[in-house]
């Protein structure tokens, strides 16, 4: 875990060294170094950026930027999966013989194995993905090839890490009508999202989806829940508004609110205004972004798997049952209370980070919260106020960026790691609850 932490200190450290660098910006423009350093940061975990992508920084610091978007999502990708691998002896016999089926041993091969299982998904993804882009781009919208080329490059990388990184000023508001941009930005979104597990295990058992496992099945209905529910939820509070979804004819309303949905599981890619959003919509999207995206994905928030071992928590405390249970196994005891340690912690951590930014600057409530939850979330929306807070309110975001995006993994990780029988137990007390 120290390694995970270290790895991404090393990709945001040279990140922000190669951005403060005079050819990183374009002509004219300089970069202060908590520019430089909130760019990386937000690059490497696909959050927030401070200033704007396509204005600000020449084609090298958009490389620079891509570079650190694929670094970080990838390299978060391997390192989670890799720590699943380490913990899987206790997650349940199907995810290992899955994984011994596809390593073909448990010693050394396993970590080459899954290296490159994870590599050739990313970059199969990320390739269908550009190729799209540039046949839209230089078909439909009369870009030269190889400025297409490079767009759908830039967009499918960063779509895939969840990054939200546009080379538009508006980001995507200029396709907010274009099904074919929209819908092939979000499918990426999406399939990185769900987290390499729950792609593995579907490469192998698609057809049969009786023999999935409690985690790609939590995985699935979880986000399937929240995909809909978000989407709904965006169209009806947003319909009538004529600075977001109003202006727009019932097929973009209906694309957008779906896309709105996507983009607030940590993608991060807005095609309408959220400066201009209702304030309930903003609270809709503050739950999307905390809950986040699949376990061992390139998205961030607590993780679709916390939030579901929650719900059915929920419902078995409801039913009066003394166990967990999930299509038709039981949830052991020890994921239960990882599940609580993880979203408490992440409760805390943006109550803290939204009190810090309110003392120093003179915005809403509501549009610090967006912020602050975007930034833990380590998704990239936002209501346009982060380039106005103030430098401890910038920093406060690098901070909770950082710890959004190897924080949930590790104290998982390491709360899993350190599970131990004690051979005594204590007399029992119940206290109130409630």
């Amino acid at each position: 875990m120290k390694l995970v932490v270290l790895g991404f200190l090393v990709t945001v450290s040279a990140a922000t060294v190669l951005l403060l660098l005079p050819v990183a910006a374009e002509p004219g423009v300089d970069t202060t170094f908590r520019e430089a350093l909130f760019t990386a940061t937000g690059a490497s975990s696909g959050a927030l950026a401070v200033v704007d992508t396509s204005t600000h920084w020449s084609t090298f610091g958009e490389v620079v930027v891509m570079t650190a978007v694929a670094l970080g999502g990838l390299g978060f990708m391997t390192s989670a999966s890799l720590l699943g691998l380490l913990v899987s002896r206790r997650l349940g016999l199907r995810i290992q013989v899955l994984t011994a089926t596809e390593t073909q041993s448990l010693g050394l091969g396993d970590v080459r194995r899954v290296l490159r299982g994870v590599a050739a998904t990313t970059f199969s993804i990320e390739a269908v993905t550009a190729l799209v882009l540039f046949g839209r781009l230089w078909s439909e919208y009369d870009e030269p090839v190889g400025r297409a080329a490079y767009l759908g490059l830039f967009h499918s990388i960063t779509a895939f890490n969840n990054a939200g990184y546009a080379l538009y000023p508006d980001n995507l508001m200029g396709f907010a009508t274009d099904p074919v941009i929209i819908l092939t930005i979000g499918l990426a979104a999406i399939l990185g999202g769900l987290g390499f597990p729950v792609l593995f295990e579907l490469r192998h058992e698609l057809r049969t989806p009786r023999t999935w496992s409690m985690h790609t099945r939590m995985t699935l209905l979880g986000y399937g829940i929240l995909l809909v529910g978000g989407a709904v939820a965006v169209a009806a509070l947003e319909w009538r508004n004529p600075a977001t979804l109003g202006q727009l004819g019932y097929p973009g309303k209906v694309l957008n609110s779906f896309f709105g949905s996507v983009t607030a599981r940590t993608a991060g890619f807005n095609a309408i205004d959220y400066g201009q959003a209702d304030p309930a919509t903003l609270v809709v999207t503050d739950v999307l972004m905390f809950i986040g995206g699949g376990s061992a994905s390139t998205a961030g928030g607590i993780k679709v798997t916390t939030f579901m071992i929650l719900f059915f928590a929920i419902i078995a405390e409801a039913r009066g049952d003394d166990t967990v249970d999930a299509f038709g196994r039981q949830v052991p005891h020890t994921a239960l209370r990882q599940a609580v340690a993880v979203a408490l912690l992440g409760i805390a951590i943006v109550v803290i980070g939204t009190l810090s930014i309110l003392t120093v600057s003179d915005h809403s409530l509501d549009q610090v919260l967006f912020e602050v939850t975007s930034a833990f979330g380590t998704v990239g929306l936002s209501t346009g106020i982060t380039a106005q807070l103030p430098a401890f309110g910038q920093y406060v975001l690098i901070i909770l960026m950082l710890v959004g995006r190897i924080g949930p993994i590790t104290l998982a990780s390491a709360l899993a790691l350190r599970e131990r029988r004690r051979l005594y137990r204590l007399p029992e007390e119940r206290p109130i609850v409630g």
